[in-house]
């Protein structure tokens, strides 16, 4: 069966040299080299984009856009021509932007058209997109080298597409979409700079010990390091990290409306967030929020995974689908958080009993957990030249598209499509999941602001201990001792060389790059050493991602592809019930020597996959888990939302706006209304805000309701008869409902 290797051929052999690798014995090759590849179009224009992604900056918000504003062209391009569907994007409103179109004759053939118009469009798009990036020169070349390859002119820029011609109808598209961005939200004519984001935090020096400066333990630190190089391998000027996309909830989403969507202020400036999570575990000296034994054992537990990372450790794990996978839920209490993460690492799934493709038991896949461990965090990472998290699953879903076995079926029914229909709606459902999931997991980063772990364990570090009362250096917080993992150094320990390490706290743990001098042949194993050295399995020219952790973006873009993968086959599993990728021994790990042996990562499902990922970023030391599950719960929200937004300019039945929240704990009367509608909650709570929407979501009235109010009367005099909607929002809790008014 084909497998992942054939899309990654530049992360097998090269990563250690940072360089992308084309060519694979000369039998694969990228499709923009040749026009008559067996791919669509669309493929053609998508494998471009995510080549151009791995050229450029480490962003995944911003890649996220454009690979969903990239595949809103390629539609639209396509469903001009098309009868039963809808543009989302021509001749529409869009978030209060209108594209204005009169309509487009053309007497030539179909396909041959779709498909001039399509690539006009992507190429005017991609060159404004990328033409400030670090790779810029090469990227340019490339969408010159695919259009030639088409036999399309590079001169032709006319957007007049009143004269029936399809490379005017893309240029004006582009056009369109390129005027758009401009004003979505985005700041791109900035460079996407942060407009009011400050950190509370000053930097954490990795190379140093401890954290001594920081100021709150439950905020983002960015970090100041001789020399950062991006998970995209792009030096940045400085050595020093920014918050990337902090106010990324401003952003003009696609299947998100107001109704998820709320908005929160600190130093008078506004954040955005849609399906709000609520507070991660927080860290105080007096406990306020009842959180400190969650915010300790989260962090805590990150440290300990790290002592998977060892493949001489002896442990060996069959990592088959017969054995990992099949999750059946996810906690929701700190005491399912401690059952579903297990001390020796991975979580509850069973695996799968049978191949339901071949009716066959999986075959057990046995490999040194230490090996499984690193292979999992450096192929989830997205590291050097990759296309980030959101751009990994266009690639994942480019090897499912190839797969021999998949039958091209819109949700598994009806009609098998071309290949250039199945691509065109494929790419625009999971753009459109990408961007939302982008929007959603970088509003919640930019407002709760959540520190990582390397800050948090170093900083507890500092403080002491904080679970015998018997032992040295006790303070509430600081880390909990856990034998075997997390002890106190006593004066005959081998870190006692340094007096100053007695009585303060040493982790067993990934050692970190001190016991790297070649990552070719060195690897640093496991060992004791002290917690406020610890780092996390990252280059030690990365360290950690320049953002938030909470929520894990990882987790939200792979369950929200997951779930539009599983709906747009009608399938929950891979083609032939298996997908895997083979990491090469001792040629696939980039800052250690690894793995010691072929690793070949196997999933059944699509959300085993995703689960899969998820797991990866704790040994990657990215992650606590109160930044994971929250991802993966509201990524599923996201990939189901976005499937049946997008699913309707398919067959022309366009409403405009997403399935809605089930009412609750609150009554509103009359129903119809005329005057005045009166809301009756059914608890007291402070601080309410409702909000009167009208069928796109959009705020038509606002009220902030403070006090504990059981009655709101809300005037409706001026408001136009008409379907609306009320949203209340109380507790952090978000309820909506229907009102008519007459």
């Amino acid at each position: 069966m084909p497998d992942f290797n054939s899309f990654y051929p530049y992360k097998i052999f090269t990563q250690k040299l940072y360089l992308k690798f084309l060519f694979a014995l000369g039998i694969f090759f990228m499709p923009w080299y040749s026009a008559s590849a067996q791919h669509s179009v669309a493929r053609k224009w998508n494998e471009a984009l995510l080549e151009a992604i791995r050229d450029d900056f480490a962003r995944p918000t911003v890649h996220a856009r454009n690979l969903f504003h990239t595949s809103v062209v390629l539609y639209d391009s396509w469903a001009v021509f098309e009868p039963e569907a809808t543009p989302y994007f021509l001749g529409r409103e869009v978030k209060g932007w209108e594209c204005k179109f009169d309509g487009f004759e053309f007497s030539g053939d179909q396909k041959t058209g779709q498909e001039e118009a399509m690539s006009y469009a992507a190429y005017r798009l991609l060159n404004a997109r990328f033409k400030d990036s670090p790779g810029a020169e090469e990227s340019l070349s490339r969408f010159d080298s695919l259009m030639n390859a088409l036999g399309y002119s590079l001169t032709n820029t006319s957007i007049h597409y009143q004269s029936g011609e399809p490379a005017h109808l893309g240029n004006y598209i582009a056009n369109c979409m390129i005027e758009y961005g401009l004003q979505d939200g985005s700041n791109e004519a900035e460079g996407y700079a942060n407009k009011y984001y400050e950190s509370v935090n000053p930097y954490l020096i990795p190379t140093q010990s401890g954290n001594p400066d920081i100021e709150d333990p439950n905020r983002w630190q960015p970090l100041a390091l001789g020399k950062f190089i991006d998970q995209s391998g792009q030096v940045v000027v400085g050595g020093a990290t920014t918050f990337l996309s902090p106010e990324w909830g401003d952003v003009a989403p696609f299947a998100l409306n107001n109704l998820v969507r709320t908005s929160f202020q600190r130093d008078s400036a506004a954040f955005n967030v849609y399906h709000d999570p609520g507070k991660p575990p927080l860290l105080y000296s007096e406990d306020v929020e009842g959180t400190n034994e969650a915010y300790k054992w989260g962090f805590s537990l990150v440290s300990i995974w790290g002592a998977h990372l060892d493949p001489a450790d002896g442990v060996l794990w069959d990592i088959s689908p017969g054995a990992k996978g099949n999750l059946s839920g996810y906690p929701a209490t700190f005491e399912e958080y401690q059952d579903f993460y297990k001390l020796e690492g991975g979580d509850p799934g069973t695996g799968h009993e049978l191949n339901p493709k071949t009716g066959k038991p999986y075959e057990p896949n046995v490999v040194p957990r230490g090996d499984y461990t690193r292979v999992l965090a450096e192929f989830w990472a997205d590291g050097p030249d990759s296309e980030t998290p959101p751009g990994h699953w266009f690639t994942i879903m480019n090897y499912v598209n190839d797969h021999p076995e998949l039958v091209k079926k819109f949700k598994g029914e009806g009609e098998i499509l071309d290949d250039l229909e199945w691509d065109v709606k494929a790419y625009f459902i999971l753009g459109g999941a990408m961007h939302d999931a982008a929007i959603t997991a970088w509003g919640i980063k930019g407002w709760y602001d959540y520190i990582r772990p390397v800050s948090a364990l170093r900083y507890m570090a500092d403080q002491g201990q904080s679970s015998d009362n018997n032992q040295p250096n006790l303070n509430v917080m600081g880390i909990p001792l856990l034998d075997g993992y997390i002890e106190i150094v006593q004066s005959d320990d081998p870190l006692a060389r340094d007096p100053q390490n007695i009585g303060r706290v040493k982790l067993r743990t990934w050692k970190g790059p001190d016991y790297i001098s070649d990552p070719e042949t060195d690897k640093a194993g496991v060992g004791w050493i002290m917690a406020k050295n610890w780092w996390p399995y990252q280059r030690p020219t990365f360290v950690t991602p320049p953002f938030a952790g909470y929520i894990s973006g990882h987790s939200t873009f792979s369950r929200a592809a997951a779930e539009v993968l599983t709906q747009l086959t009608g399938d929950p599993f891979f083609p032939g019930g298996m997908g895997e990728f083979t990491a090469k021994k001792n040629e696939f790990l980039v800052f250690e020597e690894g793995p010691s042996v072929d690793v070949t990562l196997q999933w059944a499902t699509y959300k085993d996959a995703s689960d899969q990922t998820s797991l990866s970023r704790i040994w990657g030391g990215i992650h606590p888990p109160a930044d994971d599950i929250p991802g993966r719960i509201i990524g599923e929200k996201i990939g189901k939302g976005a499937f049946e937004f997008a699913k309707q300019f398919f067959i022309g039945e366009v409403t405009g706006k997403e399935d809605l929240e089930k009412p609750d704990r609150f009554v509103i009367y009359p129903n119809p209304a005329k005057n005045i509608v009166i809301v009756d909650f059914l608890k007291v709570s402070e601080n309410k805000q409702i909000q009167l929407l009208d069928l796109k979501g959009d705020e038509i009235k606002h009220f902030e309701i403070a006090g504990e109010i059981l009655h709101f009367e809300l005037d409706l005099q001026r408001v136009p008869q008409g379907l609306y909607f009320i949203k209340v929002i109380e507790d952090r809790a978000t309820r909506v409902q229907r009102l008519i008014v007459k």
